[in-house]
């Protein structure tokens, strides 16, 4: 019997991946534990095992296939003893028809979004989805609700019915209480104008129902714009259009998740590191040294960053109530600090994770960075490596940056936004001295962590930074 080789779900919450690569091809043998494709996720490229054995009847996704859903059957193996071109039939007939396909986009209803993604955009309600995809032929794309004047009715959006009036009629319409849907239009295609709603209000016809269930004073949700009202807005031929990557798709459906959803609070406070630089330097200029290919270089080699990694773990560690994530149920209070740092890749960025970074001496936190943001640029991270995390370090000091306002990355509660070290002008007992000072931003979920916690933290994080030796005993 054919055996399906069907599209894995690397990462708990991956639903598509691109078919970068086929290690192998129709008629080669294959056993359990070979490594027959490679898989790109939004986030890295990784190696997929054959679970079967049995020879390769047909691949049903060729390479470079992009959106490939999970589950999906993506190659067959013709069993022990069976025909290779009796199995390859078999696909034909059956896994075929699994194989990825473009579908039309369907827009979302206001107000109402998915959990789960679709190329980056919301899924719509099951009865809209199901409305609008059934019947030969119909388009699955449903009607725009965001041209001026134009606004769909009560009832099924798939039908395409509207009602189109002018701006001015459905101010007095809305102000007089009268529903536009049951006024007759006399302007140009059936347009509903002033005169129109004037008579209606005049003949004691078409008063809106008031609405059952519907909040008082429920927030209009703001829509945004179409591809095509943006790009008119530019002169034609003036740009070249770019499509979205995966990872830049997940990238904006993450962002606007956190931003939306996650109640942001922002803390800043000035640290002195001039102590940490100089601790820093005796480090460094310690260290053994190893050989190498080239030569001899050192062990390890602390940077700034390192050290705020450790300052961040052991300052959650002190403050543990704020070493925690939300959910709706419980929170979720962590034992240790696992520090996500932020790191920028060609197309996007990606945060490994320093586990137990307020177990581990500075020296072990500066090498594991290194390999990490090295095979994050590589995209050869496994997902538990970028995945979860209990707080996140991102700098922008080596561009300059004095100070900005990250965005949290959920689970976590806090992310720890880096500017650059430099030297102010401080006053220390009335008098003005030079001394390198380094602003750093907290950036805190409201629901998890209060603005007293927050500022807790910042000082714990603070006081290591500024007295760093402690971070050693």
């Amino acid at each position: 019997m054919p055996i399906n080789i069907t599209m894995p779900a690397l990462s708990p919450t991956m639903e598509e991946g691109n078919l970068a690569k086929w290690l192998v091809k129709e008629g080669d043998e294959v056993k359990a534990g070979d490594v027959i494709a490679e898989i790109e996720t939004d986030k890295a490229t990784m190696e997929v095992e054959a679970v079967d054995e049995g020879k390769v009847a047909k691949i049903v996704v060729p390479a470079g296939t992009e959106g490939v859903k999970v589950n999906a059957v993506i190659a067959v193996l013709a069993g022990e003893g069976e025909d290779v071109k009796d199995a390859a039939k078999a696909a034909g007939n059956g896994a075929k028809a699994e194989a990825p396909k473009k579908e039309a986009p369907i827009s979302p209803s206001v107000g109402e979004m998915s959990a789960k993604p679709t190329e980056g955009a919301a899924v719509p309600p099951a009865s809209q989805a199901e409305s609008a995809s059934n019947g030969a032929g119909r388009s699955s794309t449903l009607p725009p609700s965001s041209l001026p004047g134009i606004s769909p009715t009560r009832g099924e959006i798939g039908q395409s019915q509207r009602t189109f009036a002018s701006p001015l009629a459905r101010r007095i319409a809305r102000d007089a209480g009268v529903d536009v849907a049951g006024v007759k239009g006399t302007g140009p295609h059936g347009r509903i104008v002033k005169a129109d709603v004037e008579a209606a209000i005049a003949g004691g016809g078409a008063k809106a129902a008031a609405p059952a269930s519907a909040p008082a004073a429920a927030a209009p949700a703001v829509k945004p714009m179409s591809d095509d009202a943006v790009l008119k807005l530019f002169e034609p031929g003036s740009y070249e259009l770019v499509p979205h990557d995966s990872m830049r798709k997940t990238i904006a459906r993450r962002l606007v998740e956190a931003k939306t959803t996650i109640p942001h609070f922002y803390l800043t406070v000035d640290c002195e590191i001039d102590a940490l630089l100089a601790l820093r330097a005796q480090i460094n200029a310690a260290a053994p040294m190893k050989k190498t290919e080239h030569g001899e270089a050192p062990v390890y080699k602390l940077s700034v960053n390192d050290m705020i990694i450790k300052a961040m773990a052991m300052a959650l560690m002190a403050v543990p109530e704020a070493n925690v994530s939300w959910t709706e149920t419980n929170m979720v209070k962590h034992k240790h600090a696992d520090v996500g740092v932020a790191v920028s890749i060609p197309g996007g960025l990606i945060t490994p994770i320093i586990r137990r970074a307020d177990q581990k001496p500075l020296s072990a936190i500066s090498n594991e960075m290194k390999d990490l943001a090295s095979r994050a640029r590589n995209r050869k991270l496994k997902p538990e490596e970028y995945q979860g995390g209990t707080t996140a370090v991102s700098n922008l000091g080596m561009f300059g940056v004095k100070d900005f306002a990250a965005v949290i990355n959920p689970p976590h509660a806090t992310i720890l936004a880096v500017g650059v070290g430099e030297e102010r002008a401080v006053v220390r007992k009335g008098e003005i001295v030079v001394a390198n000072v380094m602003s750093v931003t907290l950036s805190t979920d409201h629901r998890a962590v209060d603005g007293a916690l927050g500022a807790e933290l910042l000082q714990a994080f603070r006081k290591y930074i500024e007295n760093p030796m402690s971070m050693l005993v």
